[in-house]
């Protein structure tokens, strides 16, 4: 009987051209030949052979072609369902491979959202220097959701709300980020300590649904309308600077402009943005244990500590309005 079983399954992975696997996976991922064959760097007519020579090899179909798609058929979903998990137990295994074998000139390959990366990872990467000084840090600053695994990328620093597939996450921040009011000092000059009617009269930098919110929470019902919006609060934050209007961002994010000087938080009062997705640091499971990533998630919570040791030096919460109607989100991640 296990002789039997054993040449069974001998056959079975005899018929299986392991090789064709990755284009069939693209195939039923994308529901198309060209758009798989472009993704995986090969012809058209090349995919085709691969999966005409996978349904070939194993004496069934696994797809239906409906007009321009290829969408899996019952055999085609059984398949799949068992190779995806060995497929990117594959990927994990190469990159993990590959970063163990980078030796002494290691580095870490790592993309993140344009605002974190200027606003709070830039600031910070003289200590990282220090701290680990043989390991390089090569950061992409991308709104776009990168494959890690396909692009040889080790970790992302993401906004959304998970879970990635193929990913291990770790949110960074227990509680929601609150936004608040930051001029230049000349703006603070004139406004520090002014009453939220005379913000109003000023330049608004931002979304105008969430400055309305602010100044609801404030006691004043208006309409906003900013004489500028941006799809990332580093630009923002660079405008509010530059002396072009007040700005409503993540105190986070205006931590070290504000410890600089080039910042004023122009209000004590704040409010939470239930709809902003949180960060969180995502890596490929293979990679958990590898030293350099390691250092990487160790080095991320003791600067968040240190930032916010920064922010309260007190421990004291800060005077927080969830202003009425805001409503939490969900989704895999959004511009900031």
């Amino acid at each position: 009987m296990f002789w039997t079983d054993w040449k069974a399954m001998l056959t079975s992975m005899a018929r299986l051209p392991l090789h064709t696997l990755p284009a069939f996976r693209a195939v039923a991922q994308l529901q198309n030949l060209r758009a798989a064959a472009e993704t995986l760097h090969l012809t058209h007519s090349a995919v085709s052979q691969q999966i005409r020579g996978l349904e070939e090899q194993l004496g069934f179909e696994l797809f239906e072609r409906r007009g321009r798609r290829v969408v899996l058929n019952p055999a085609g979903e059984a398949l799949l369902r068992s190779v995806e998990p060995a497929l990117a137990q594959l990927d994990d295994g190469v990159q993990a491979a590959a970063a163990a074998a980078s030796g002494s000139a290691q580095r870490l390959r790592v993309t993140s959202v344009p605002s974190f990366a200027q606003r709070w990872l830039l600031p910070r990467m003289a200590r990282w220097r220090e701290r680990h000084p043989t390991l390089a840090l090569e950061i992409d600053a991308s709104h776009n959701l990168v494959d890690l695994q396909r692009e040889g990328y080790h970790a992302a620093l993401r906004q959304g709300t998970g879970p990635w597939p193929g990913l291990d996450a770790e949110r960074l921040f227990d509680a929601p980020i609150p936004l608040i009011v930051v001029g230049s000092p000349s703006a603070a000059r004139r406004l520090l300590g002014a009453q939220p009617e005379a913000l109003a009269r000023e330049p608004l930098l931002g979304d105008s649904q969430w400055w309305e919110r602010w100044f609801s929470a404030a006691g004043l019902r208006l309409h906003v309308t900013p004489v500028a919006s941006f799809n990332d609060a580093g630009l923002m934050l660079q405008a509010a600077e530059q002396n072009l209007g007040l700005a409503l961002v993540r105190e986070l994010l205006a931590a070290d402009a504000l410890c600089d000087g080039k910042l004023v938080k122009l209000s004590p009062l704040s409010i939470v943005n239930d709809q902003a997705y949180p960060y969180h640091l995502a890596y490929p499971s293979a990679l958990r244990a590898w030293a350099p990533l390691v250092a990487l998630r160790q080095w991320l919570h003791d600067e968040l500590e240190l930032s916010r040791k920064t922010l309260y030096p007190g421990a004291s919460a800060p005077k927080t309005a969830r202003p009425r109607g805001a409503a939490r989100a969900s989704g895999v991640g959004q511009k900031e």
